[in-house]
This record gives structure tokens, sequence and C-alpha cells, in this order.
């Protein structure tokens, strides 16, 4: 991030030449804090680098006073008889020295102060893809482009890979990718070795010889190591050896010029490329350029932390699902359907469903308290133990909670969890369950649908010993009995009481086309319950599916469909 100092020294002796050759960083170093000029305090029209001009040099010229009124004309005044006599033309008056260097400031001051305001911007985006989003914009004001891309592509292979346009569709994106790799911009700039310059046509300038344009590392301010390097092309159609397929989409989306810039950190080298776009040939001059390389390189070092906790995000959600059932069984007399929700730090929410002997099952939901890599640990060795436990004295749900909080007391000391375990026989639609201060199951038929009356206990880990009464339900045939964990609830952001009427009201509301899969069932509650971009839960022939990484909590929800 940029930061502008309040005070700034000027030194009036140094010649105003020596000044219009130094770049914003140049002057930012130079002048040390010391005062602060009075001309610099004035107000000032504010600058847009990339779309305003630079600010005008005032003119300090002084009108001349007229005489006072009654005093005399002096004698070199012609008087009103005398005939005019054209004056000889004076010269133009010299600025004062410190003028033009002022001017100069003040220009660098208005440039920090976008600059500023833009790496603000981007600094305030916690995710990968608002970030990518807000580069495009900032860099599109920069250089004075309508439209962009950048493209996400770590060199060390382990991605996250993307592709983000603005003002480009799906569509446009796709027929870029249908011109060869090395014709492109950002294809020239990726696949270029770290340290060489990669070689970019230049526009009408030199269209003749089509030579290589590509600015120094330098200009940018990267280092030279980071193989930072712009590639620019002025103009697309009368650039000599320019790929035939790439004019041909470059009409068809309608752009002449490009200009690209790489996307690369110290840490952890090449991340991509960005490039804009522009509607008629064109090209950024050198002051324009500079802004933009200094705000790249400082948005390449906020994506690389960007994509590290993307990294981190993806390795816990995928050890989360394979902590989880791959798939669901199939007992006769009952259908399953299982939908989980994965929040950024991956939580310790799980469900489960084993079959039993005596053509049981077994179903259980549970949540660890806590997040990230040790929650998600944690949950798993419950899962397997109360797996076990299951197999022995499934029949008894209490008797299954409480040896797993034993088990919680004895190897989690510092850990709570809330759990719930119901035992099923399909043939009589009989469920038995137990709760440890988890919420109860909801009841979705054609005459009712209702929560289960299940009594209320603490979680498990909280008590010195757990113990609560179990419950039955008779299901009627075609009706749905749906477990949840409290992260349903947790993410509508309203309290417990609302919380519970808007679920009861989703499941009320399934259409009766719906009711035959557990799994449309369990959609039909998420996209309810939880309007924020899901868009149908699990493909067709799938029990489980991670519909996303958003929000703060887990989401489970376990459908089990009685015939």
């Amino acid at each position: 991030m940029l930061d502008i100092p309040s005070r700034v020294r000027v030194h009036v002796e140094t010649p105003p030449a020596a000044q219009n050759d130094m770049g914003v960083c140049d002057a930012f170093e130079q002048y040390a804090p010391a005062w602060k000029s009075d001309t610099m305090s004035a107000p000032h029209p504010s600058k847009v680098a990339g779309i305003d001009p630079m600010v005008p040099t005032p003119a300090h010229t002084v009108a001349p006073a007229s005489p006072a009124h009654g005093a005399a004309p002096s004698p070199d005044t012609p008087s009103p008889d005398t005939p005019s006599v054209p004056a000889p033309a004076a010269p133009a008056p010299t600025p004062a020295p410190g003028t033009l260097l002022q001017d100069r400031l003040a220009g660098w001051v208005s440039d920090l102060t976008t600059l500023h305001e833009l790496t603000e911007r981007l600094s305030r985006t916690t995710a990968l893809e608002p970030a990518l989003e807000e580069l495009l914009r900032a860099g599109s004001a920069l250089v004075g482009a309508r439209r962009g891309l950048v493209v996400l592509e770590p060199g060390d292979g382990l991605g996250p890979r993307t592709t983000i346009g603005l003002g480009l569709g799906c569509a446009d994106l796709g027929h870029m990718e249908t011109v060869p790799r090395g014709a492109l911009p950002y294809g020239t700039l990726l696949d270029s070795a770290p340290g060489t310059g990669a070689t970019a046509g230049v526009g009408a300038a030199a269209s003749a010889g089509a030579t290589a344009s590509v600015a120094a590392a330098a200009s940018t301010g990267a280092t030279a190591n980071a193989g930072a390097t712009e590639v620019v092309h002025a103009d697309l159609f009368a650039e000599d050896g320019l790929d035939p397929r790439h004019r041909e989409v470059a009409a068809r989306l309608g752009y002449a010029a490009s200009y690209a810039l790489p996307l690369t950190a110290r840490s952890a080298g090449r991340l991509g490329a960005a490039v804009w776009l522009y509607d008629e040939p064109a090209e950024p001059d050198e002051h324009h350029r500079h802004l933009a390389g200094l705000y790249v390189r400082h948005a390449a070092e906020h994506l690389a932390l960007l994509v590290e906790v993307e990294r981190s995000r993806a390795r816990t959600a995928t050890i989360t699902e394979e902590l989880l059932p791959s798939r669901l069984p199939r007992v006769a007399g009952v259908q399953l359907a299982a939908r989980h929700r994965t929040g950024p730090r991956g939580g310790g929410d799980w469900y489960d469903a084993l079959p039993l002997p005596d053509a049981a099952l077994g179903l259980s939901v549970g949540s660890v308290t806590g997040g990230g890599p040790s929650a998600v640990a944690a949950m798993g060795r419950l899962r397997a133990s109360l797996r076990a436990y299951a197999v022995m004295e499934g029949e008894d749900p209490v008797a299954v909670l409480s040896d797993l909080e034993l088990l919680l007391r004895l190897t989690e000391p510092a850990r709570c969890a809330t759990a719930l375990f119901a035992y099923c026989e399909p043939a009589l639609r009989r469920v038995t369950l137990a709760g440890a201060g988890h919420s109860p199951p909801l009841l979705i038929g054609e005459r009712r649908t209702e929560f289960a009356e299940t009594s209320v206990s603490a979680p498990l880990g909280m008590l010195a010993c757990w113990e609560a009464p179990s419950m039955e339900i008779q299901a009627e045939p075609g009706e749905t009995v749906l477990l949840y964990t409290d992260g349903l609830l947790h993410r509508t952001g309203d309290p417990m009481d609302r919380a519970f009427a808007r679920l009861h009201a989703a499941a009320a509301s399934v259409p009766r086309a719906l009711r035959a899969d557990p799994g449309a069932v369990a959609d039909h509650v998420l996209r309810t319950v939880l309007p924020d971009g899901l868009d149908g839960g699990a493909p067709p022939g799938r029990a489980n599916s991670r519909l996303g990484d958003d929000g703060e909590e887990d989401v489970v929800l376990l459908a089990a469909r009685f015939d």
C-alpha cells in the first residue's frame, strides 16, 4: 500500500527540467518530510490518472493597474485626443523559479492520492474473484481502456486457475480462447521464461517492420529477476505478422489495441497476466504506464495472499469431503439423500448413514465446536467412534451418545459437540432417536410438516455425565425425516425462533411433485432457507454434493424418505 506523507520538502533550486524527468516514486523518495508549501494547501482540481489531463500550469501574470480616479496621467500615458500608436509586444513573463516545481509536485501528489485510493479498495477485498474484478476496474481507469481480462495461472501449477473479464461475457472469453495462446498478449507474458523479455508487435507507428515493443521491468518498478515486462499492441489491424485468428477475433469483439502487464509477486512468483482492450488504436503514455505498473505490483502481492488463502480453503474442504461418506448405502424401504455445504474455514459438521443388523439403519448428524483443520480432524475422530458404538448398541441411541460423550471428555477435553443419532427400522417405518444439544428433526409429509418433540439436553462435553431420554417417530408412507445441523439456521442471520419458522415454511412449501425424491426435498429447503446463490443441489446420481464455499458455518442436511 502506498502511503502519502503529509509534508514534503521542496528544493526550489533544483532545475525544473531535471524535475520533469522524475517519476512519482523518485520524487517521493528524494523529498523527505520537512514543511508544507502554502501553494499546495490551496484547492486543487481532482485528477483521475488515465482519464483527466495533467494539471495545467497556472498563469502568473498581473493585470496592469488603472490610474486612480482624479490622478494626472503620467507623461508616458497617451491622452484621449492623441492618436493611439500600437505599442511593441512585450515579452512573455517568465514564471517564478519554484512555480514549475510546485505544479509538478501537485501532479505527483494527485497521482499518489489516486494510487492510494485504488490500493485501499483492493486491500478491502477478502476473496480472490472480487480482487481480480477490482484489479481490472482500477487498471482500466489508469490506462484509459474500457474492457479487459485477467488470467490467473500461478507458475507453480498448484492453482487456482481462472479467467475473469471486464466488459466481456463468457462467449467473448470463449472466442479469445480459440486464438493460439502464443498470439495473445497474456500468452506472450505467461509463456516467457522469468527474467527474459517477451516480444509483441507495435502499432501503426512501426507497422511496416512490426518490430518488438516490450518495456523494461524498471518502468513498472518490478525487479529484474521477476521477468516483468509489458506487451503493447497499439494498432492490431495495422500490425504486420499478426495471427489471422487473432485479427478475426479482435474484429468480432470490436477491439483494436491492447495493453498487457504480468502479475508477478516477490513471494509467489508468476501469478498471471492482465490485459486491457481499446476500442480504437491507442496505447497509454509513459506516465500512465508507470502508474499502472505501480498499482499492478501492489495488486500482485495482495493476490498472492488471496491465492494462498484459497488453496488452504480448498485443502480443508477436500479433507472434509474425504472424511464424510462418498456415497450413501441402499437399504430396502428407505431412500437417502445428503447435502453438505462447507464454510470458508472448514467446520466440523458431519453426517453418516450406516446399515445395521436386522435390516436396520443408523443415521447421525453432528457438529464439533470451532473451525479449521483441528475441528475437521476432531469431527473425523468422533464420526468414526460413533460408527463403532452404533454397530455395538445402535438399537439404544441413548447408550450410543453416552459412550460418545465419555470418549469426548477423555480425548477432547477442550471441545464440545452436538449430535443426533437415529435408529431406523424401515420395515416398520419407526425411528428411535436421541439428541445432545441438537436441533430437532423435521417430519415432512402430505398431511403434516412438524418438528419432532425431542427432549432438551446439553451438548456433549458440557456436563460431567450426559444422559437424556430417547423418543420415537412413527412415519407414514411417503413421509421424509429431515436431519440437519445448526449451521442451516445460523446462516439465515435471523434469531433462532425466526430461523426455525423459516425452515418450517420452506419444508411445508415443497411441491408435491418433488416429495417423492429426498434429494429434491433437501435442495428445495436449501434454496428457500438460504437464497444466496444455491442452484439446485447435487447432480443426478450423486448423493452428496458440496454446494459452495461461502458463508461462515457448515451446513448439513440428511433426508430419509420412507416408502
